[in-house]
C-alpha cells in the first residue's frame, strides 16, 4: 500500500484454510477490498470462494480451520476479536447474501419479524421505528406491498423476491462491506440483472464495498472493477477486470473465459417434418386453495399453447420464472394434467388411448431435473440409481444389467464409479448420473428442466457438450428448458419464448438470437451478461 492510499477495508494475508484429513480450502491467498469497491471472487465449484468469505465472518464449518495468514477487517485481526464484538461485526459491520434465499430465511417466521430482528440486535429502536425502517427498505427493493410482505411467509414469494427480501435484510444495517455469495445462480436473466442493479444501487447509495462470489464471469464484467482467480485454493490471477477478462496470463482464466456459451454453428438441420410429441392449445391450470390464514386464486399456467417436437431434435424452451416453462414440460410428459387441448405422441392422440399405448408413452419420455443432488436417492449407489429405469423394460439378467449400466456410466465419463454414493460427486458428475439414468433406456423424448443452471461455467460446458454427443448418438426428441439464451445456443435446433403461459416467439437458432421480433426476447437477450461489459467497467 503506497504513502497516503486509504487502509482496505478487508485484507487477507496469506490465508491459508485446512478441512479434514489435511486437505488444503485455501493456500496461501491474499488480497484487498477497498471502501466503496465491488471485487468479485471467481473460480470452479471448490475453489475456495465461500470459504475465504466465510472466514471474514468467523462462519466456517466446524471440520474447518485456519492454519496460517491473517485476515483484517478495518485493520483488526478477526480472529483476535471476541465473540461480542463478532456478534457486531456481523450483521452491523459486514453483511452477507447467501446463495438460496430459501434457506437463510426462517419459513417459521414471517418476513417483517426476521426484518425486524436485525434492527432491534444491532440498534436501539422502538418496534415501531423498526417496522417503519424495514417497510421503506422493501419498497427501496420495489417489493410492490410493503406492509403485506411483512406479514408474510418467505414461501409465498418466487425466487427473485426472495433475493430481494434478503438484500433488504442486509442492506437495513447499512453495513461496510456486503459479501455476496452467488446470489442469482437460480434466477432468469431478467430477474438476476433487477437483483444485481438494486444491489449495485443500495451499495453505492451506502458507500458499502461488495465482495462478489461468483462462477459468471458475465456478470463480473457488468458489475465488478476488481477480479481475484482462484484454483483448487490458490490465487493464479487477479487484476483490474478489464486487464484480466480481456487480456489474461494464466492458462486457467483462459479455460474460465473459454468456458462461457458459444453458438453452434456446425449443426446440420434436424431432416423431416413428422413430430414425435405434439402439444395441440394445450393449458394447465392449477386450482386455488384456500386456508383459514390466507387463500390462494387459481392460476392459468400454460395458456393455449401449441408445440411440436421432432425425432433427434432440440427444442429449447426459454422464458424468464413463471412464464410456465416447466409446467409445458411436465404436461407434455403426462405429470401435471391437462385443464385443454390435447398431446399427440407419433401422431396418434393420447386422450383415450388404450393401456399399452399409454404405457408406451410414458416409458418412452423421461425427465432431467434441475437439481441432481435432490433427484437422487442419497443411499442408493451410483449404478442402482442408472439401473432403475430397467426394472420397467424387457427382464435383464443380473450379468446383462451390470453391463448395460457399466457402459451407460462409461459414455458419460463414470467409469468405475458406479460403487460410489451421491454426496461423494460433484454437481457437474451427479448430473452426468441424472442424464445416464435418463437415457438408459434409450426412450423416444427427454425433457431437460434447467440442467446447468446450478453449474459452474466449466462443468456447464462439459455436461452441454455430453448432453449434445448423446442426443445425435441415441437420437432422443428433447424439450431443454433454459432461461439462459447463451447455453440452449450450444444445444438448439430451435428456441421458443414463452412469457406468461403464452408462446410470444419462436424460430431458428440465428433468427431469435440474432434478430428477435417480439420485445419480451429483446429484454432476456439484453440481460444475458457478457464479457463486452468489461469495457465499459474499463471506462
Amino acid at each position: 500500500m503506497s504513502a497516503g492510499q486509504p487502509a482496505p477495508l478487508l485484507s487477507l494475508r496469506g490465508l491459508s484454510l485446512k478441512g479434514p484429513g489435511g486437505l488444503t480450502i485455501l493456500d496461501g491467498v491474499s488480497f484487498d477490498v477497498a471502501a466503496g469497491e465491488i471485487l468479485a471472487l471467481v473460480g470452479e465449484s471448490g475453489s475456495g470462494k465461500t470459504m475465504a468469505a466465510r472466514a471474514a465472518l468467523r462462519l466456517l464449518p466446524p471440520q474447518v480451520r485456519r492454519a496460517g495468514g491473517t485476515l483484517l477487517f478495518q485493520g483488526e485481526d478477526v480472529d483476535a476479536l471476541s465473540n461480542e464484538a463478532m456478534r457486531r461485526l456481523r450483521g452491523g459491520a459486514i453483511g452477507m447474501v447467501f446463495q438460496e434465499p430459501m434457506v437463510s430465511l426462517n419459513p417459521a417466521m414471517t418476513i417483517g419479524a426476521q426484518l425486524i430482528e436485525g434492527l432491534m440486535l444491532h440498534e436501539q429502536l422502538s418496534a415501531q421505528e423498526a417496522r417503519r425502517r424495514a417497510s421503506a427498505m422493501l419498497t427501496r427493493v420495489q417489493i410492490a406491498d410493503p406492509e403485506s410482505c411483512l406479514s408474510a411467509y418467505p414461501h409465498q414469494f418466487s425466487g427473485g423476491m426472495r433475493q430481494r427480501i434478503m438484500l433488504a435484510s442486509v442492506m437495513l444495517l447499512k453495513p461496510k462491506l456486503l459479501i455476496a455469495d452467488e446470489p442469482t445462480t437460480a434466477l432468469d436473466t431478467l430477474t438476476q440483472r433487477e437483483v444485481l442493479q438494486l444491489m449495485v444501487e443500495l451499495t453505492r447509495t451506502a458507500g458499502t464495498a461488495v465482495l462478489l462470489i461468483t462462477h459468471n464471469l458475465g456478470l463480473v464484467a457488468q458489475y465488478a472493477q476488481s477480479v481475484v482467480v482462484l484454483e483448487r485454493g490458490q490465487l493464479v490471477e487477479a487484476g483490474p477486470v478489464a486487464q484480466v477478462l480481456r487480456q489474461p496470463r494464466e492458462p486457467y482464466t483462459k479455460a474460465l473465459i473459454d468456458a462461457l456459451p458459444k453458438r453452434d454453428e456446425t449443426r446440420a438441420p434436424v431432416a423431416g417434418t413428422q413430430n414425435l410429441i405434439e402439444a395441440r392449445a394445450v393449458s394447465v391450470r392449477f386450482p386455488g386453495s384456500g386456508g383459514l390464514f390466507s387463500t390462494t386464486p387459481p392460476k392459468l399456467a400454460v395458456d393455449s399453447v401449441s408445440l411440436g417436437v421432432r425425432p433427434g431434435e432440440a427444442v429449447a424452451l426459454v422464458g424468464g420464472s413463471g412464464s410456465g416453462k416447466t409446467t409445458l414440460g411436465r404436461a407434455m410428459i403426462g405429470l401435471l394434467p391437462l385443464s385443454g387441448g390435447e398431446l399427440l405422441f407419433r401422431s396418434e392422440p393420447l386422450a383415450g388411448a388404450s393401456h399399452e399405448r399409454r404405457r408406451d408413452f410414458r416409458l418412452n419420455c423421461q425427465l432431467v431435473f434441475q437439481d441432481p443432488y435432490s433427484s437422487l436417492d442419497p443411499r442408493q449407489q451410483i449404478a442402482e440409481v442408472v439401473a432403475e429405469p430397467l426394472d420397467h423394460g424387457p427382464k435383464l439378467s443380473r450379468a446383462e444389467r451390470a453391463e448395460r449400466v457399466a457402459e451407460m456410466l462409461a459414455e458419460v465419463g463414470l467409469s468405475g464409479f458406479g460403487e460410489r454414493y451421491p454426496h461423494a460427486l460433484s454437481g457437474g458428475q451427479r448430473q452426468r448420473v441424472a442424464i445416464a439414468r435418463a437415457i438408459i433406456r434409450n426412450p423416444a423424448f427427454v425433457v431437460a428442466d434447467e440442467p446447468v443452471s446450478a453449474l459452474d461455467m466449466t462443468i456447464q460446458k462439459q455436461v452441454l457438450a455430453l448432453f449434445r454427443r448423446l442426443q445425435e448418438r441415441h437420437g432422443f426428441a428433447c424439450l431443454f428448458i433454459s432461461h439462459d439464451l447463451g447455453a440452449v445456443s450450444q444445444v438448439a435446433d430451435r428456441i421458443v419464448v414463452m412469457q406468461e403461459g403464452r408462446i410470444v416467439e419462436e424460430g431458428g437458432v440465428a433468427d431469435i438470437l440474432d434478430r428477435p421480433r417480439h420485445d419480451y426476447t429483446r429484454a432476456l437477450l439484453q440481460a444475458a451478461p457478457s464479457l463486452a461489459a468489461s469495457s465499459a467497467s474499463a471506462g
